[in-house]
């Protein structure tokens, strides 16, 4: 059931298909409105006017009357028809059979008529004054004067146009000077009019309606027209206005496919209907133009209210034997099209609410024990009623053709949709199909739609576009795999080719999460708040996959994980976290987490960052593995070369409804992390919760550095970066940082260094080369530079060999891209080159290269620092723990108050029997903070100046 809207939604999905669905049933129960208000008019101009209740005392009160009228009527002809239909369809179908009887012999009247004006055209004079057309509704004779008892008087024709009824009065200039003749209105098949009639001949409002080829005399003065008999047109006409008017009469094709439900064989009933539907009707319409414009004088045909001919129906003059058979077809066929739509709209209603894509009419989804619809009859003729009482329907009859026009333009896109994507259950049994013809069906109502009325087209497309949001907001989610899921299938694969298997450029990069969650015994997630800061961090943007990990063996476990999935995906839901869920059943979580870190996402669309929880309880001896766990998960995320995130004290993170209204974030940044550390701020303060929140950076300086530079230059870091932050350096002993990473650290002479090479003024922003970093593990190695003339060179020929190895270069931190040594000495050969995206420029380069020539580089210490073995409990270990304890008093003298900490994330030891100590001096670090974020960058630069 449900016809045209059943095939839009189960081919275009339920948004399409409620949206035009819910317009097509407008439309067709305004139409309904629109058929009954003809009925009444027939009833009351040509069949019965004394039936008129309200009665016009004067002419200008006619209108307003005849509109009463129709109230009336309309209302009681709506509760009679309401009642046929609600006793049974199948007595609709007998009427349907009488009505179908009388509108045949209407249109065989009509045929009758044409072909007897050949030998005996029927008696229909209309007068001319010159070429122009008279209203006979306040004259009798066309003449200017008659003669009775051999005396000349003149008639009320001529008093019309001059200021007295005798010879001598000054009369209207046109009609002094032009003849009045009588012509036939209706001068027969044979006469030839065709050829008058062949072409247009449009007209402005309020412009005369003349007959070509009439004799006729200019006035010489151009005196005023309005008051005079003349028979005006009362709107200007032009191509696209006419179509919008005629298309409404071309409707009623898809009536049989709205009763489908009714149907015995609705797929051999509803094509053979509706193609024959429009073959007939299109061979009446159009042989019915060319015949009357074969029989009828044009200015006729033109003469909208038939005023020349007093009003009286054109077409029953035409038709034989009387024009009694074309008002009684009429009556009944304006009836019948009343009923069809008040039986196919009710059904129409009933499909979309027994799918329940729209709440609220759900109601309307009941009915009789039959199927009969019930209340969504009564919703029908209620809206029918509204039409009725507003009686003039001109002002809505556009938008009605809007509605059917997109229903039709719908139907041909579900066929084009269907088959370009070749779905496997698209197979249609109709041999002559193509899907161009689908595609030229939907231009064609989609053109008709702006050329009938741009505006209402807009009004028509406005109305769906907010039905479709709504469906997609409140409606029920409904997998009736329709085209438009396969059309997003297709192009998700289709982008998924295309973006390229490989890093993205940093000016591109951003978090794309995997988060790990801990699912509880019932299968619950034990740290919502992990998904509220995703979602904070993510705001709806890029990727976000939610995994985790269920202990045990898959063919056990498959209940349990549909049960997680949910739970996961409800929470996500609530949370607004926009991503994928994904579950693994593995023998132990270790090698569960494992498997997602290296296996989550696909193509290119994989995760860069893994978001975890700190374990809170890892100290009790129960939870040995948890521990052990995390630590190796560091490990695997830096093998992994993806970013790492850790939340210590996630439960007091706030949630989606939260608002900062002050506050600080505040980023300790020991390390270079390739910017890690300065984006993350950035992408939170995007959303809602930490808007208000001030971003403030503190670095640590050891007590010889320049503490005011390093300040300076820092700003100007961020100034470049477009970052809005306070910058405070903290100064400390040597021997109080050395040992805080296990890898390469900067000590903040070299990190001043590397802020002021990424000092570009905006000039130097025309070309963004790829350069290739010397990945070095023990230092930075410094060679002699060049000789001056070699700076001149092409910067390509450059590339590969000095500038490889130039201190010149933005200083590439991999944290830890592999340990292959516990111990890392100074000077030790470089790891293999490693193409990595960076931005920089020739004139830069040259400018590095002079500058570097005239600083005395070699007094520099080696940046990095060898990492004692954490698991030995010696002095360096024990200074490893002064370092934490330190720290996390200058952190906390600083940041106690603030809203979020971001810290640096030291790596992992070699030495396995070190876990737990490393696992003590990262709690030590964080220790008295409420909200802390650990960062552990992947090695790659993520942020860049540019834009």
């Amino acid at each position: 059931a449900g016809g045209s809207y059943y095939m839009i939604s189960r081919s275009l999905g339920p948004e399409f298909g409620g949206a035009v669905g819910l317009c097509f049933y407008l439309g067709t129960t305004f139409a309904g409105a629109m058929y009954i208000l003809g009925t009444i008019e027939i009833l009351l101009k040509y069949i019965s006017p004394s039936a008129a209740i309200f009665k016009a005392e004067e002419v200008s009160d006619e209108p307003a009357a005849m509109l009463n009228n129709m109230r009336v009527y309309g209302t009681c002809i709506i509760i009679l028809m309401a009642i046929v239909v609600f006793v049974g369809v199948k007595y609709v179908n007998k009427l349907a059979l009488v009505f179908l009887a009388c509108v045949i012999l209407s249109i065989i009247a009509i045929y009758a008529g044409v072909i007897k004006t050949a030998f005996d055209p029927p008696d229909f004079p209309i007068c001319l004054l010159g070429n122009r057309t008279l209203s006979k509704n306040n004259f009798d004779v066309c003449a200017k004067f008659i003669e009775s008892n051999n005396e000349t008087k003149t008639t009320r024709l001529w008093r019309l146009f001059c200021d007295s009824s005798l010879l001598n009065a000054t009369c209207d200039d046109y009609f002094v000077l032009n003849n009045v003749t009588e012509i036939q209105g209706i001068p027969g098949v044979t006469s030839g009019v065709l050829i008058d009639n062949l072409w247009s001949a449009y007209s402005e409002m309020g412009s005369i309606v003349e007959k070509k080829g009439q004799p006729s005399v200019a006035g010489t003065e151009d005196a005023k027209v309005l008051g005079l008999p003349y028979v005006f047109t009362d709107i200007m006409t032009y191509f696209t206005m006419l179509v919008g008017i005629y298309f409404p009469s071309v409707t009623g094709i898809m009536a049989g496919s709205n009763r489908s439900g009714d149907l015995k064989d609705a797929q051999k009933s509803i094509p053979t209907g509706t193609i024959l539907a429009i073959a007939t009707t299109s061979f009446i319409y159009l042989s019915c133009i060319v015949l009357f414009g074969a029989c009828i004088e044009g200015v006729i045909l033109r003469d909208k209210f038939g005023e020349a001919v007093n009003g009286n129906l054109v077409v029953g003059t035409l038709a034989w034997p009387s024009p009694w058979v074309i008002v009684i077809g009429s009556f009944f066929s304006t009836c019948g099209a009343g009923l069809q739509s008040l039986t196919g709209a009710p059904r129409l209603l009933q499909a979309i609410a027994r799918d329940g894509i729209v709440p609220f009419i759900q109601v309307f989804g009941h009915g009789k024990a039959n199927g009969e619809p019930t209340w969504a009859l009564l919703l029908t003729a209620g809206i029918c009623e509204i039409g009725i009482l507003i009686a003039s329907l001109d002002s809505v009859a556009p938008i009605l053709s809007m509605f059917f026009l997109m229903c039709y333009m719908f139907v041909n896109l579900a066929c084009a949709v269907q088959t370009l994507l070749r779905t496997p259950n698209w197979r249609p049994r109709f041999k002559y199909y193509h899907w161009t013809l689908s595609f030229l069906g939907m231009s064609l109502c989609l053109a008709l739609m702006f050329i009938c009325s741009w505006y209402y087209a807009l009004v028509a497309m406005l109305i769906a576009g907010c039905i479709y949001k709504y469906i997609e907001y409140r409606g029920a989610e409904k997998e009736w795999g329709d085209g438009i899921r396969g059309l997003s299938l297709n192009a998700a694969r289709y982008a998924l080719l295309r973006v390229e298997d490989g890093p993205p450029h940093t000016k591109n990069w951003r978090p794309q999460v995997l988060v790990l969650l801990n699912l509880d015994s019932e299968q619950l997630v034990k740290h919502p708040r992990l998904l509220s800061f995703t979602s904070q961090l993510k705001a709806g943007k890029g990727l976000t996959i939610v995994g985790s990990v269920l202990q045990g063996i898959y063919l056990d476990k498959c209940v349990e994980t549909q049960k997680a999935e949910e739970n996961v995906k409800a929470l996500m839901g609530i949370e607004k976290t926009k991503g994928f869920c994904q579950i693994v059943v593995s023998p132990s979580c270790r090698d569960g987490i494992s498997h997602l870190i290296q296996s989550a996402g696909l193509g290119g669309m994989k995760h860069n960052t893994v978001l975890m929880a700190w374990p809170q309880s890892w100290k009790q001896t129960e939870n040995y593995f948890s521990w052990k766990n995390f630590v190796d998960t560091v490990r695997e995320t830096t093998a992994a070369q993806q970013a790492l995130l850790v939340a210590k004290n996630i439960d007091l993170f706030p949630t989606n409804q939260e608002r900062f209204t002050d506050g600080n974030i505040d980023v300790w940044w020991i390390v270079h992390d390739g910017g890690m550390l300065m984006l993350l701020p950035f992408l939170l303060r995007q959303h809602k919760v930490w808007r208000k929140c001030k971003m403030r950076i503190f670095t640590v300086a050891q007590m010889d550095d320049n503490s005011i530079q390093m300040k300076k230059d820092l700003q100007m870091f961020l100034y470049h970066l477009r970052l809005n932050a306070e910058v405070e350096v903290v100064e400390m002993f040597e021997n109080d940082i050395s040992a805080f990473t296990y890898e390469k650290t900067l000590v903040m002479e070299q990190r001043s260094q590397m802020l002021k090479q990424m000092q570009l003024s905006k000039n130097e922003r025309e070309r963004e080369i790829q350069s290739i970093t010397d990945e070095s593990r023990g230092s930075i190695r410094r060679k002699s530079y060049s000789s001056p003339q070699s700076i001149g060179q092409d910067v390509q020929a450059l590339l590969p060999n000095d500038y490889a190895e130039d201190e010149a270069q933005l200083i590439h931190d991999r944290n830890t891209a592999s340990h292959s040594a516990p111990a890392v000495k100074a000077n030790v050969a470089a790891a293999a080159p490693e193409k990595v995206q960076m931005t920089w420029t020739k004139e830069k380069f040259v400018a590095e290269k002079h500058k570097n020539k005239e600083t005395n580089l070699s007094g520099y210490k080696d940046i990095f620092n060898m990492k004692p073995e954490w698991g030995n409990l010696n002095q360096s270990n024990v200074r490893r723990m002064h370092t934490a304890v330190k720290l996390n008093g200058v952190v906390l003298n600083k940041s106690q108050h603030a809203q979020l900490v971001l810290l640096n994330m030291p790596g992992p030891p070699k030495n396995r029997k070190g876990d737990e100590n490393y696992m003590e001096f990262l709690e030590v670090l964080t220790e008295g903070l409420d909200r802390v974020l650990l960062v552990r960058g992947s090695g790659r630069e993520v942020i860049t100046i540019y834009s």
